[in-house]
Formats: C-alpha cells, structure tokens, sequence
C-alpha cells in the first residue's frame, strides 16, 4: 500500500468515474491560474494528461482550462489544504484536500477522523519523503524498469498496479523523468507530487485491517479530499 491508498475497484464503478472527473476539475482549475498554456505551465499539462487518460470529456476539461485562467470572468476560489494525523493503529496519514470552504472543510475532517487522531501541522510529515510519483505501465516484456529509472533519471522504482510500475524522483524533476520514461519503453499513466513513508506500519491482524481500510474509505468519500498518503506496508 505505503505510498498511496486506493479503494479496492473504486474505479471500475461509475460513481468512482465521476468523482475522479471532479478531482480532476479541482486540479486542473487550480493550476490553470498560472496560465492556459500546457507548453508553459508543468503542473497544468500533467494534470491534462491524467484528464485524457481518464478519458474526461473535451468540454469538461477546456471549461476547468477557462475558469481556472480567468477566462469565463469567475473568480476561483479553491484552496488547496493538507491535514496530518494518524488512522486506527497509529498509521500516519497525509489528507490533501481541495476546497472552496477551509472552515467547513476542518470541520468535517476533524468528524472523519473521530476514529483516528488528527494531528498538528508536521505532527507525522516528518516520517515521509515529498517526492515525485510517476505510474507507468512497460510497452513490452522486456522493458526493465531498473534501467529505465537510470536512464530517465528517477531515484527509485517500486512495482505498482497491475503490472504497471512506480518511479520515485525528486519534486523538482518530476516533469523531466515522465518526458523521458516513453524513450525507455514505458508508457506514462499518471505523474504527480506525493509523499512516500519511511517507516510504513506492518504487521496489522486482519482485524485490524479492516479497521484502517473502514477509515481510510469514509475519508476518501469526503468531496473535498483530492489525495491520500498512507504510512501502511504490503
């Protein structure tokens, strides 16, 4: 699990669809305020690419364009937040939330946390890595990740999804490692800004599991919860 948690075939639901679209939104309206342009604005054009991976309609995605650069004349207002604490069991956990209402937002954060412990700013970041997370899926067999990670200039890789693999890099060259990960024969899913545990929690019972699992889900059902970074191993 350890750097990011996801529910269990949440995207293969319709309802899940929807509410990757509304992320998406968010994201795409927050970075569009530093310009329309994709061949100028970094942030912008990841977004975009995981807007058209997730297949998100022309309409929908040139519309956040406009309102987050100011076109439509609407003022955005969406804030970005991030909350630290811990769910049951003492798994540190980061919340990154997008939000037109921080003060609402706090208040029902701090009610999906009742069975875990919300904690201050820097409570439980210290026990994560701020890197670059980049999911790639291999073009072919024989495509090996460790070289591919040299080459394009990653810090480090890890298996992920569905045969797909994850490549760490530093913040700062996140843009560059997903342009040069297609020359070594991998195909770019999704790119992003992440925190990645240093000591994630093993060692859970099932029982135990399942209550972290029951946590994590009822926050993540939260609207204005854009992301979550899970201190949890296997």
């Amino acid at each position: 699990m350890g750097a990011q948690w996801k529910v269990k075939h949440k995207e293969a639901a319709a309802n899940a669809k929807g509410k990757i679209f509304g992320k998406l939104v968010k994201e795409i309206t927050i970075a569009a305020r530093n310009g329309a342009d994709t061949a100028t604005n970094a942030h912008l054009r990841l977004v975009v690419e995981q807007a058209k991976k997730a297949s998100m309609p022309r309409e929908t995605l040139e519309r956040a364009i406009k309102k987050g650069s100011g076109q439509l004349g609407e003022t955005v207002q969406y804030h970005r937040v991030t909350y630290e604490g811990f769910a049951p069991h003492q798994v540190p956990l980061i919340v990154e939330c997008v939000t037109d209402n921080i003060n609402r937002t706090v208040a029902e954060i701090r009610v999906a946390f009742r069975k875990g412990q919300l904690g201050a700013s820097g409570s439980v970041a210290w026990d994560f890595n701020h890197v670059g997370m980049i999911e790639a899926a291999p073009d072919s067999p024989d495509a090996d990740p460790e070289m591919a990670a040299i080459e394009a200039g990653a810090q480090d890789f890890e298996p992920g999804d569905e045969g797909a693999t994850l490549f760490i890099t530093d913040p700062a060259d996140l843009d560059a490692v997903q342009k040069a990960l297609p020359e070594q024969g991998f195909t770019v899913l999704s790119a992003k800004l992440g925190y990645q545990p240093k000591n994630p929690v093993s060692g859970l019972s099932d029982e135990q599991m399942a209550e972290v699992e029951a946590f994590l889900e009822g926050l993540d059902n939260h609207d204005d919860v854009q992301d979550m970074f899970v201190g949890l191993a296997g």
